[in-house]
């Protein structure tokens, strides 16, 4: 079966149920994608899937062959950090750890949709991720940062 993953083709065994986050980690060593509720509730699994933000635990890898998918070791492109990581380290959001990879990984799909959202939007979009340690605040902080620092580079590239 053929995976893309960060734009790198991987072949994995077949076994189209078996869950895309054992595939990523243990087949393939994506460990920044975590294992948190199992039940695609806590969104510490999120990944990508043609841009999409998706729970890795709930989805079969067979549902995913030949998408586009994208885990948080894909998001640091030449020039740095995502402006979302970036933003997460400026606001001193993670305290575990544990949920941060899945909250980033939602905060950047939603703001690649939605490039100018409101505060009230960012709390929507972030709501369904949960993080034990309680650091909402600075997650929204975060992610609102992130959006205006990539609302300036689209200004300008245009």
């Amino acid at each position: 079966m053929q995976l893309v993953i960060n734009g790198k083709e991987q072949t994995v065994d077949e076994g189209g149920e078996r869950l895309l986050l054992w595939v990523l980690r243990d087949e393939l060593g994506y460990t920044g994608t975590r294992f948190g509720c199992g039940a695609g509730i806590c969104g510490a699994c999120t990944v990508h899937v043609d841009g999409v933000a998706t729970r890795a635990c709930i989805t079969p890898v067979a549902a995913v062959e030949g998408k586009q998918i994208r885990t948080i070791e894909g998001l640091a492109g030449g020039n740095g950090l995502h402006p979302v990581q970036q933003a997460f380290i400026d606001q001193q959001v993670p305290q575990c750890g544990w949920c941060m990879s899945g909250q980033i990984m939602t905060a950047v799909a939603f703001l690649e949709a939605t490039p100018a959202a409101s505060e009230e939007d960012v709390v929507k979009a972030m709501s369904n991720n949960y993080c034990r340690c309680g650091c909402y605040v600075r997650i929204k902080a975060a992610v609102q940062q992130a959006a205006l620092e990539m609302a300036s580079r689209e200004e300008v590239l245009v």
